[in-house]
């Protein structure tokens, strides 16, 4: 079986979904699979020698062939929306017409981001005449509002729900992230055997528990051992809602002891330190966003790390950093919708304490109370990586990606 897969990124591009394009693609090619890639010449979060060295790297190969890489020219992606916009069109526009020459392919494979991914693999699909599985971590044109870019009705929000719909209409089988992500399209008249949920996952054996004394971030940061930590990491954007832990950290800072540290960076981030800034949070710390290499070290320097969103977010996002923090033995502080697969699981797992989105004194009262509790802490962290083992390893999450293929191959 020979997939297509057409991805605005690509390696050694480092994004949020970095890890588990590396595992799925493991487990294709363990299974028999070709992968045939067609992606722009890495830009984002790369070094400008990096850059320099793929102008010249149009084709490459991995897994002694079975994967095709073939890159073509494109300018960097900046901060300024519009021009992120153009850029995906554009890349679109160069991915249709390779994608509709590729040869003896069996399914197309694509993700979510740009949103425009799913129309783009539907009208390759037409030429091709071949199944597409399309993977749904971020829901379109919910995320054109939760981001701030648009209202609910606007022009821009009606052209995204024409695209939305023909994307549905045109996969063969979508998966989702989480139930409410489920429920979300399933409102939209998506048939439920349409879709599958497969959470995201996390390696086990990548993201592991680090003694604070192995930790090498305390060092690099120049951060106490002694003190208690509150870590955020991530980007900083409008969906976050980082200015409720900033007025949480407001609220904590007579504590001398506890430590708000947040690696990160976005659209946001200038916003945010300068609030730190006006403020006067001498209990915050601002470092930019460490590789994968060192998830585990991020996530383990944290007595706690906490996951937020802006209030009515939550049932169209499922920050799967929340596996990771788990991963790593780390109790979870979550600031999120209520109702939402994410609260259950916190509070049916007792892996953390659950607040309200947007409720910062409440966001303070669970800190407080894991500051208060050490062993309450140390107990949430050590459910949470029980938690991972027993439902959302590496193996488990790639096995039901392959049980789909299969199921469009019988």
């Amino acid at each position: 079986m020979k997939i297509l897969k057409l991805s605005p990124y690509y390696e050694p591009e480092q994004i949020a979904s970095s890890h588990f394009t590396r595992d799925l693609e493991e487990a294709y090619i363990n299974a028999g699979f070709e992968i045939e890639i067609y992606t722009p010449t890495p830009t984002r979060g790369v070094s400008k020698a990096i850059r320099e060295k793929y102008k010249k790297i149009k084709y490459e190969e991995k897994y002694d062939g079975k994967i095709k890489v073939h890159r073509f020219a494109m300018f960097a992606e900046g901060k300024n929306p519009i021009l992120r916009a153009i850029r995906y069109i554009l890349c679109n526009i160069a991915q249709y017409f390779k994608g509709i020459r590729s040869k003896n392919i069996d399914i197309i494979i694509t993700g979510s981001t740009p949103p425009t991914q799913g129309m783009l693999v539907a009208l390759i699909k037409r030429k091709l005449n071949v199944p597409v599985i399309y993977n749904l971590q971020d829901i379109f044109p919910d995320s054109l509002v939760n981001t701030g870019l648009t209202k609910k009705g606007s022009f821009l929000w009606k052209i995204g729900h024409v695209i939305e719909k023909y994307t549905y209409e045109n996969a063969d089988k979508i998966v989702v992230i989480s139930e409410d992500f489920k429920k979300n399209i399933m409102d939209k008249g998506v048939p439920e055997e349409k879709i599958e949920v497969i959470y995201n996952w996390v390696d086990e054996n990548e993201v592991v528990p680090i003694n604070k004394n192995d930790n090498i971030l305390f060092e690099k940061c120049n951060l106490n051992r002694e003190q208690f930590y509150v870590v955020y990491a991530g980007n900083l954007g409008y969906a976050q809602n980082i200015g409720v832990i900033l007025k949480a950290a407001e609220r904590l800072i007579e504590y001398s002891d506890i430590k708000f540290v947040i690696f990160g960076g976005g659209q946001l981030e200038d916003y945010y330190k300068d609030m730190a800034r006006n403020m006067k949070l001498e209990n915050v710390v601002f470092f930019p966003l460490q590789p994968y290499s060192l998830v585990s070290n991020v996530y383990s320097l944290g007595d706690v790390s906490i996951v937020s969103c802006k209030e009515g977010f939550g049932k169209s996002a499922m920050p799967s950093k929340t596996w990771s923090i788990m991963s790593a033995a780390t109790a979870v502080v979550a600031n999120f919708d209520v109702d939402t697969d994410l609260h259950r699981i916190i509070e049916n797992n007792k892996v953390g304490l659950f607040t309200k989105a947007g409720d910062y004194e409440g966001l303070k009262n669970a800190i407080l109370e894991l500051y208060r509790d050490r062993e309450l802490c140390t107990i949430m962290g050590r459910n949470g990586r029980e938690f991972i083992l027993n439902n959302l390893t590496r193996g488990v999450g790639t096995q039901r990606y392959l049980n789909v293929i299969k199921e469009l191959e019988e």
